[in-house]
């Protein structure tokens, strides 16, 4: 009698899960009303654990964010966060295995890292045509020169980076050129720059840009110590960080697109993002504005879209900005703005040596350049 209650409640359980299978097969909704649930109590899909317990699908990597709405998810990451073809070790992974992320969970999001801006008060301006958050954590790369995982841009969308500012006279023009067109980008700041030029990398913040970094001093990081990989990457987030006067966007690209596998590693155990490129310039070889433009057009019609690089410290490229962005509106092109999920909390050590690096206060040093130094005459 024993045995055949058991074949009898196996029997039930079996039917129960095929009737189950077929119900979910064919889309047909579960009798009164209910359905499997996710571990978080929501109707999703179950991941099991090594433990065998069930967990949700990971967070979104990238996010379209509506103005003054909640983001919607447009991409998400496939298998671990960070991951990148091209011989690069994945980032928050040591030497690029398969170990556990050793990546710090990031804190509770604060907002964007990206100030607001002006409104735009041109009615035909290229603009912004959708603004993604990008959730950093574990360090995920962009940029398909050297990253392939995340692929989020759609037909004719581009992203605007410059690297290398702040620099007097050609970032300013930058700014103004992007204003015009109500465009936003990523300015990757050099450390030593920024404090050479706070007031207009606080411009570039306060005007609605991405304010990542690039290095303290622009060295080749391939050649250096892990030490002082470390060094040059948190003093350049503490100088951009002191020069906008508050936390930094969570992005970081290398000086030349040199990626040794230790800082890519470390920047990934800091949750930072990091960037390369898919239609370079070459803005520092070329300096002709009308050659700039030339180039950037031609790759982005044989790629059809792409994160853009340049150099806001060039001279010409201060000057073929204009020109781009009517290209750009010309050929029905929209931009893309990037914003980090969390700001980048500097570290307190860093903090104190660029602090320690600024000369000596006088009496008027809150008081920005602009209102010490005037052209009367030219």
């Amino acid at each position: 009698m024993r045995a055949r209650t058991v074949a009898a409640g196996l029997v039930v359980v079996a039917v129960a899960g095929s009737i189950g299978i077929v119900f979910a097969q064919k889309g047909l909704p579960w009798p009164g009303g209910a359905q499997p649930q996710s571990a978080a109590g929501q109707p999703g899909t179950a991941i099991a654990t090594p433990a065998g317990t069930a967990a949700t699908e990971p967070r979104p990597v990238i996010r379209t964010m509506a103005q003054g709405a909640d983001p919607i998810v447009v991409a998400q990451a496939g298998g671990q966060m960070g991951g990148q073809a091209g011989g690069l070790p994945r980032a928050g992974l040591p030497g690029g295995s398969g170990a556990t992320p050793t990546a710090a969970p990031p804190p509770p999001p604060s907002g964007p890292a990206v100030a607001k801006g002006p409104a735009c008060t041109n009615p035909s301006a290229l603009g912004v045509s959708r603004v993604v958050e990008i959730d950093t954590t574990g360090g995920p790369g962009f940029g398909f020169e050297h990253f392939k995982q995340h692929d989020f841009l759609r037909a004719g969308e581009v992203v605007l980076t410059f690297d290398d500012g702040p620099w007097l006279g050609n970032t300013p023009a930058v700014l103004r050129a992007l204003e015009q067109e109500c465009v936003k980008a990523i300015f990757f700041s050099i450390g030593k720059h920024a404090t050479y030029y706070p007031d207009i990398l606080k411009q570039v913040y306060e005007a609605g840009h991405s304010v990542g970094s690039h290095t303290w001093s622009h060295v080749d990081l391939s050649k250096k110590s892990p030490d002082e990989q470390k060094e040059e990457i948190e003093k350049g987030i503490s100088a951009v960080k002191q020069a906008i006067g508050m936390p930094i966007a969570p992005f970081f690209r290398f000086p030349q697109l040199k990626h040794p596998p230790e800082a890519v590693t470390y920047l990934g155990e800091r949750n930072v993002g990091i960037f390369s490129t898919d239609l370079d310039s070459f803005d520092f070889r070329i300096k002709k504005p009308d050659q700039i433009v030339q180039r950037v057009m031609d790759k982005l019609k044989k790629h059809g879209k792409g994160i853009v690089l340049m150099h806001d410290f060039q001279h010409g490229t201060a000057q073929a900005v204009p020109l781009l962005l009517a290209e750009l509106k010309k050929g029905g092109y929209k931009v893309v703005h990037m914003v980090g999920r969390t700001p980048l909390q500097s570290l307190a050590q860093y903090d104190a040596m660029i602090a320690k690096n600024e000369k000596l206060p006088t009496a008027g040093a809150g008081r920005p350049t602009s209102s010490v130094v005037r052209t009367i005459g030219e």
